[in-house]
């Protein structure tokens, strides 16, 4: 599989566009004057505690307050507020030194918000999802500082090592490493993308989250809340730090700014995969060049179509989204059963798909195709397990019910990714329906009538096109029926800007006639 990363800077953002062996699987915007996004991290101030929700809201400036749930709570979560407070009031010019700081007994799972932020304090916290609707940010004081190969949480001394690395050898080989150059109150994550990795690349990356977090402490100096403390990296870099890998073989950048930058950061990450990054600079706009536009255009909206001639129904609602498959024209045999597995296995693909693309989140029920042997339902949803792999949200796929309903749940991060497709229509407003050519000819001889009686002369009548051919085609034509039955010459034009079932009258100057 081949990955390409397609990045189109515009005025408003930076918009990033994800090709696996050519085909839109991810689109990110990233506004130029965005907040509040994941990973970045904010000094907030506790304004309410619930117990019933056993939470605290939070505020970290946005509009409204950042919702803190208990289980958001980092089991160091004293130590936090203790640091905080220290780092705040430091007067010291070298700092606080970290790996000397006294770390406080953890918290219970069960416990209380009111225990734990009695008192209303300045705490610590880190975005977990964007605000979404009319929600705040929520957010987590498990506090977490991502890098290419490892990730550090303070307040803790635990080495873990990815699940996805199989190797007993590899992960004992990690393991050690990361022991030996591991600071004092610095946990730290192993990512699957350190495997096989060498002691000098990892203590770089290492070494690169802890100044970070030097910078956090820094930053925290004589501080007032709310303030943001750090942000995350833009989400050109996040995503080349997540997905950069062999199968990357191209990254397309159209600004020269954004395009130093990510050589920059390929060259410290991942030195021999500098020379994949260009600069594009041809003219066409670049997401209109690698098909991105096009597969934009075609993949939002209500309706998905598939190549083979099946299609989606796409529908959100309050609580879910529902996925209609349809097998269309779609015929591969003449066995309904073989049919129906083949359609519902394109579908489970592009459904997939579809949920990355989209960025759906939540609960998610797909209607496929009704088949009745159970080995074919398996397989249906073995595929969308393998198709969902690459996808990086949290989720699960449960088996197909005995009504043909499959459920998945996907991490929502932040908001979906809609897309406005379609528009309302000028003629009928959304509704549908439009006055029959019959009813509007009718409509207009009324009006005609009324300003003839009105002694109007030299009228002239301004329609759609559509609507002029009809009245003036043919021998005799309306026009002419109008102009002999009224005595007087009645004119009509033609006006392109008009929707199709508007016409308006003028008088011999050339004025509008206002009914």
């Amino acid at each position: 599989m081949t990955k390409d990363l397609i990045i189109n800077a515009i005025p408003q953002g930076v918009e990033i566009a994800l090709l696996e062996d050519k085909k839109l699987v991810e689109l990110h915007s990233e506004k130029a004057d965005a907040s509040f996004a994941v990973g970045d991290l904010y000094l907030g101030k506790v304004k309410k505690l619930i117990p019933g929700l056993n939470a605290a809201f939070v505020d970290v400036g946005f509009e409204k307050d950042a919702f803190l749930h208990y289980t958001d709570l980092s089991p160091y979560v004293r130590s936090i507020l203790k640091f905080t407070n220290q780092s705040i009031n430091d007067n010291s010019p070298e700092g606080l030194d970290f790996s000397k700081f006294k770390v406080e007994p953890e918290i219970v799972k069960t416990g209380k918000i009111t225990e734990v932020l009695n008192g209303k304090p300045n705490i610590l916290v880190q975005i977990l999802k964007e605000p979404i609707a009319a929600k705040g940010p929520r957010l987590s004081c498990e506090l977490s500082l991502p890098g290419r190969f490892v990730v550090v949480t303070p307040f803790n001394d635990i080495i873990a090592v990815s699940r996805k690395i199989h190797s007993s050898d590899e992960r004992k080989r990690l393991q050690k490493l990361i022991e030996a150059i591991k600071p004092k109150n610095l946990g730290v994550i192993v990512r699957t993308a350190a495997e096989g990795k060498s002691t000098a690349e990892l203590h770089t990356d290492l070494n690169n989250l802890v100044k970070t977090w030097a910078t956090i402490q820094k930053n925290l100096k004589g501080a007032v809340p709310p303030t943001r403390i750090l942000s995350e990296q833009g989400k050109t870099t996040s995503i080349l730090r997540d997905l950069l890998n062999e199968d990357f073989n191209r990254i397309v950048v159209n600004d020269r700014s954004i395009f130093a930058d990510t050589k920059s950061y390929i060259q410290q990450i991942a030195p021999e995969k500098a020379e994949i990054v260009s600069y594009y600079n041809n003219g066409q706009p670049i997401f209109d060049n690698f098909g991105v536009t096009k597969q934009v255009k075609a993949s939002f909206g209500k309706t998905v179509n598939m190549p083979s001639g099946a299609y989606l129904i796409i529908e959100p609602t309050e609580a879910l989204h529902v996925i209609d498959v349809n097998s269309g024209y779609k015929s591969v045999s003449n066995n309904q059963e073989q049919n129906a597995l083949e359609t519902n296995l394109e579908a489970a693909e592009e459904i997939a798909r579809q949920l990355r693309l989209r960025d759906l989140g939540g609960i998610i029920v797909v209607d496929f195709i009704d088949m009745k042997l159970a080995e074919n339902k398996k397989k249906v949803a073995d595929a969308m397990d393998q198709f969902m792999r690459p996808d990086r949200a949290k989720h699960a796929v449960l088996s197909i019910t005995k009504f043909g309903l499959m459920q998945i749940t996907r991490q929502r991060m932040k908001p979906e990714t809609t897309i406005n497709t379609s528009e309302i229509c000028p003629s009928c407003h959304g509704t549908g329906k439009v006055s029959s050519t019959l009813i509007l000819e009718d409509e207009i001889l009324k009006n005609l009538t009324y300003l003839i009686m009105q002694k109007h002369k030299g009228l002239t009548i301004e329609v759609h096109p559509i609507l002029y051919s009809h009245l003036t085609c043919g021998f005799p034509s309306r026009r002419m029926k109008w102009s002999w039955r009224f005595k007087q010459k009645i004119k009509v034009k033609s006006n392109s800007t008009y929707h199709l079932t508007e016409f308006r009258f003028f008088d011999n100057n050339e004025e509008e006639i206002k009914l």
